[in-house]
């Protein structure tokens, strides 16, 4: 009845909720939705881009399990990374003002080191900053519109027009047909 990607779906956010420790001053439930919704959309950008779409979906899932890492860490840090309002950008300019690195960047050690495809590694490292590597990881620009969609529960279609040109374009996407595209959260299985 829920359909294999719904199944596959709930049981990875399972057990990645279950090996990763609760973090004090984390909103956990917010967390995963974030998550799920992130790689919801990265799977959906994916199917536009011509990037594979599982590959999409699971880093879209993992981007922010650095954020665990560097919250049990140092907690302080957690805390003023996600000073409000914390959307992807402000997140991603807060860790790299206080660490020099974000998030993407640590989950991207925590998948090289798990043995994961170099271009999930190369997606995740760059997915706060897709343009600053070259050649351009096509996953990195996913993961990053996918996150700044994923920041609003219902996005509308103007975070379309707010996406960065450069990597609309790197993509060869055309924002006015995403826009005209954006799926639902009910579409997505969000919901």
């Amino acid at each position: 009845l829920l359909g294999m990607a719904r199944v596959r779906a709930l049981a990875l956010s399972e057990s990645l909720h279950s090996v990763f420790p609760s973090v004090k001053g984390l909103n956990r439930i917010a967390f995963w939705k974030y998550s799920m919704a992130c790689a919801a959309y990265a799977q959906w950008l994916a199917k536009l881009a011509d990037v594979d779409v599982q590959q999409a979906w699971l880093a879209g899932v993992m981007l922010r399990l650095g954020e665990l890492i560097i919250a049990d860490r140092s907690p302080q840090t957690l805390a003023q990374m996600e000073e409000a309002p914390s959307h992807s950008r402000l997140r991603w300019e807060r860790a790299h003002a206080l660490l020099g690195f974000d998030e993407g960047q640590v989950t991207a050690v925590l998948a090289r080191h798990w043995n994961f495809p170099p271009a999930m590694v190369e997606g995740l490292q760059n997915a706060s900053n897709p343009m600053q590597d070259l050649p351009f990881s096509t996953l990195g620009g996913v993961l990053h519109l996918a996150a700044l969609l994923a920041d609003s529960p219902t996005p509308p279609a103007q975070t379309v027009q707010e996406f960065p040109p450069d990597v609309v374009l790197a993509l060869a996407l055309d924002p006015r047909t995403l826009a005209d595209r954006l799926p639902t959260a009910e579409e997505l299985g969000l919901v």
